[in-house]
């Protein structure tokens, strides 16, 4: 009878390096590895033959399987495991892996390394990895031996979890992989993050001292990670306040159809401020979500607006507006701590609270009917408005399907129109660098136990990362990449027409902008990598085309012609 070498394993205790990383991977329930491989990742590669349950997933460039690992790690709620190609490998992953540090997503990031042993003579493909990596990621660190392993991969799982959360590094010499050890693994850690914030008493008695109608609330990327939904809906409902979202988010983390959700902030300081003049305070749940994009004169907190903040990152309270109170916890286990402390001091004011929560509720359903009315109307029109096919496809994807949004010029539209009750259906492109959006679906799908998932992506964007349709196709994913094509780089063209001085704002030329002359031909480039696709230059074939995509088993993609504004 043949014995592999990690059944020899069991026998003798000594096996390689790249055996002993997967051992670890398998104990701390890793199902994929996202990579791209190379030859200092043939141990690897080759180890992966005796471990048949955690599987590789193949991105065909490395800032895709960044993207991937990135959507995966999301959608599952735990790390995700990617593994990179050298310096080059690294170099073209950074993009992504600075879009995961921003949108604090905690991955563990490795990247295979030349054998040590000739490193002295500079050979093909080595580079100070930890010191390319370290901008973007927590930590970074190469493993010097085998028996290194257990500790410093364990390490980098817990890391990268520890708030704030977010990507970590370790270089994989070659040699280090294919090195002997007996060392054992050990068992994973338990960790309980799910801390509870001090100062609850005063918070509760300093919210219930606005007075109702002047508080609202501020939804950011950590409710979604702490899975607090449903607890910043309750604050919300004792206190009759609106709900935000974040300005730039990476999640959409509260339910879309709850009455008291009012929308994403917009992008610029001096409109945030007009939107929440009307508030002597806002509570903000999580750090950063008040980001701006272009300069505006002033800030984003209206005079006279106080800050309250609860988040489990200590350095993000305080940093750019002052607060009379702030605290530092989990934001679900601090919450159900505050709630009944808040209920007992809101309550000589309820009536009050009721009032306020259907004035906000009336006035959001008014806002989203507007919008509807207008979509419908501009239905008809030769070509399609970004608004109308915003509309047409939020309606065809309905509340169920998980959404990753990386089409810019659709995306305010879409999150206006999203009506859902489950907050985890959106996502969308918080570090700000393209080529994030495909990928991220195809590993948000894996995420979510191979489900469907749509990818709303703008033509810009779908060109920087297209071979995540490859593996899409390769995996029998069912993900609808949905190509939102308006030939141009539309976002950039509307922000130069909001700078007066600008040259081009006056003369309506656009350098460098436009991608015609030629075209793209989106279906054939569907067509090369196996996925059937069609083009719609109609608003009435848009939610036609998408369902009958979302109900097909594998991945495909839809074409829709937009016109500019």
């Amino acid at each position: 009878m043949q014995i592999s070498s990690l059944d020899a394993a069991g026998q003798s205790g000594m096996r390689r390096g790249a055996a002993v990383l997967l051992e670890i991977l398998r104990s701390e329930g890793v199902e994929y590895i996202f990579g791209n491989p190379g030859t200092t990742e043939l141990p690897l590669m080759d180890a992966l033959l005796e471990i048949p349950n955690v599987s590789y997933i193949l991105g065909l460039q490395e800032a895709s399987v960044v993207a991937m690992a990135d959507g995966y790690a999301q959608a599952a709620r735990k790390p995700g495991f990617l593994n990179l190609h050298t310096a080059g490998g690294l170099g073209h992953g950074m993009g992504n892996l600075l879009n995961a540090s921003v949108s604090q997503t905690p991955l563990v990031v490795t990247a295979g390394q030349q054998d040590s042993r000739h490193t002295i003579s500079d050979p093909l493909l080595f580079g100070d990895l930890v010191q390319i990596a370290r901008p973007a990621v927590k930590w970074a660190q190469e493993v010097a031996h085998a028996d290194q392993l257990p500790v410093l991969l364990r390490r980098a799982f817990h890391d990268s979890m520890a708030a704030p959360a977010g990507p970590v590094f370790l270089s994989l010499p070659m040699d280090v992989m294919e090195e002997m050890s007996g060392v054992d693994i050990g068992t994973p850690s338990v960790i309980n993050r799910s801390s509870v914030a001090g100062g609850l008493d005063d918070l509760a008695k300093a919210l219930t001292s606005i007075a109702p109608g002047r508080i609202a609330l501020i939804a950011g990327d950590e409710v979604y990670a702490s899975d607090a939904a449903a607890e910043v809906a309750a604050v919300a409902e004792c206190l009759g306040a609106p709900v935000f979202g974040s300005s730039w988010p990476s999640r959409v983390p509260f339910p879309t159809a709850h009455p008291l959700w009012c929308g994403n902030l917009p992008t610029q300081a001096t409109a945030i401020a007009e939107r929440l003049s009307a508030y002597d305070a806002i509570f903000a749940l999580g750090g950063k979500s008040l980001i701006t994009i272009l300069y505006t004169e002033g800030p984003a907190l209206p005079p006279g607006c106080s800050v309250y903040q609860m988040s489990s990152d200590v350095r993000d309270l305080g940093r750019t507006f002052n607060t009379p109170l702030s605290v530092v916890g989990d934001i679900k286990a601090s919450l159900q701590a505050l709630l009944p402390l808040l209920q007992k001091a809101a309550t000589p004011h309820q009536a009050d609270y009721a009032a306020q929560a259907q004035q906000v509720a009336q006035a959001r359903r008014a806002q989203r009917a507007e919008a509807v009315a207008e979509a419908k109307a501009r239905r008809n029109e030769a070509a399609i408005p970004p608004r109308v096919a915003a509309w047409e496809a939020v309606r065809a994807i309905g509340p169920d399907v998980a959404i990753v949004d990386e089409a810019i010029a659709t995306s305010s539209d879409v999150r206006l129109f999203l009506e859902s009750a489950w907050p985890g259906q959106y996502s969308f492109l918080r570090g700000g660098a393209l080529g994030w959006g495909m990928p991220a679906a195809v590993g948000a799908s894996l995420g979510l136990g191979r489900d469907r998932v749509v990818s709303l992506v703008g033509d810009g964007a779908a060109l920087y990362s297209p071979q995540a349709i490859w593996t899409a196709a390769h995996e029998k994913l069912p993900v609808t990449f949905v190509v939102m094509n308006n030939q141009e780089y539309n976002v950039l063209k509307n922000f130069m027409r909001q700078q007066k001085d600008y040259l081009s704002a006056r003369e309506g030329t656009y350098p460098a902008m436009d991608i015609v002359n030629p075209s793209i031909d989106y279906q054939a480039m569907a067509k090369s990598m196996g996925v059937p696709s069609c083009r719609v230059t109609r608003a009435s074939d848009i939610a036609p085309a998408i369902e009958a995509s979302l109900a097909s088993d594998g991945p495909s993609l839809v074409e829709i012609m937009i016109t500019t504004g």
